[in-house]
């Protein structure tokens, strides 16, 4: 199912439940993921509607009917002339098994000027594209860092105890320590870009999709590297490694593992996973896991320790 986003998914009454945006979010429920073309579809609504657009990317189910979600969005009007946009990440409930939700309000949000003469041809700055997962008592998250001095992808967390009143609450990796605040706050990048966003010649990763990995019993986030030209061209696929989330430090050097040339289509955005047994999802997956970029899988990956 084609898709502007990482697509979140979590079991529900033992159904697959999958979530696809592109602006605006579809949730559909399946057997698996391999009956998805079969399953029921419906759109999802937010109330109140201050910060649509929104795709939702990221999800942690509580229980049988309270779902968390994190959404990117990007407002309009921020640069005269022309389209481009600065991103930002909120947060939403819902209490249904995520057909509806509450938004929560925006929990990160880039402080750094706009620069609207950026030639990426998408964003004049912010934070977006990004995946969440709990560790300890604590959502982090990973998220691509569009401006300032510190650009790439970036790393906040907040307290698992914040999770109903978030805004305010999510604080961000800077200089070795979680300091920096969620709304304007700076970042120290845990994968920075070669060459920053608003030159033509872009060189960076974006799009982080983490999961744990029970097999390797690690942690591993799978990245798009954007090189070298305007409007987001893909170089690959790369994945990198981790044990611990509270040590941004502890990533292991990304490592390409699919080309454009090898998908036979492209762009090649948003990669991610989907396990392949009963409970494992985006987030949670096993030695083999189904591949998908764009929300189409036509691979397996298999983990070697």
């Amino acid at each position: 199912m084609d898709a502007d986003s990482n697509s979140p998914a979590y079991w529900r009454g033992g159904q697959l439940h999958l979530i696809n945006s592109t602006g605006i979010s579809l949730l559909t429920v399946a057997a698996n993921q391999f009956y998805l073309w079969e399953g029921e579809t419906e759109f999802v609504s937010i109330v109140p509607g201050d910060n649509l657009p929104a795709w939702i990317e990221s999800v942690h189910l509580e229980d049988e009917d309270t779902l968390w979600a994190w959404y990117h969005n990007e407002p309009g009007g921020l640069c005269p002339g022309n389209h481009l946009t600065a991103p930002r990440i909120g947060a939403l409930v819902s209490y249904d098994g995520g057909r509806t939700y509450r938004d929560l309000g925006i929990v990160l949000e880039s402080g750094d000027p706009l620069d609207c003469g950026a030639a990426n041809g998408y964003f004049a700055g912010g934070h977006g594209d990004f995946s969440v997962i709990v560790q300890d008592g604590y959502f982090y998250f990973l998220f691509g860092n569009y401006g300032g001095a510190d650009q790439g992808v970036a790393t906040a967390r907040m307290a698992w105890a914040d999770r109903e009143a978030p805004a305010g609450r999510v604080w961000k990796y800077r200089a070795g320590e979680w300091s920096e605040p969620g709304l304007g706050g700076k970042v120290t990048s845990v994968f920075p870009a070669t060459v920053p966003w608003g030159r033509p010649n872009t060189d960076s990763f974006w799009g982080p999709s983490i999961h744990w990995n029970h097999y390797l019993e690690r942690y591993v986030v799978l990245m798009t590297r954007s090189c070298c030209a305007p409007q987001w061209p893909s170089e690959g696929i790369y994945a990198a490694f981790a044990d611990d989330l509270s040590d941004p430090g502890g990533w292991s050097k990304p490592q390409r593992i699919l080309t454009p040339a090898q998908t036979g289509f492209g762009p090649v955005w948003y990669p991610q996973v989907l396990g392949l047994d009963y409970g494992e999802t985006d987030t949670y997956a096993g030695r083999v896991a189904r591949l998908y970029i764009k929300g189409v899988s036509h691979w397996e990956v298999e983990f070697a320790p």
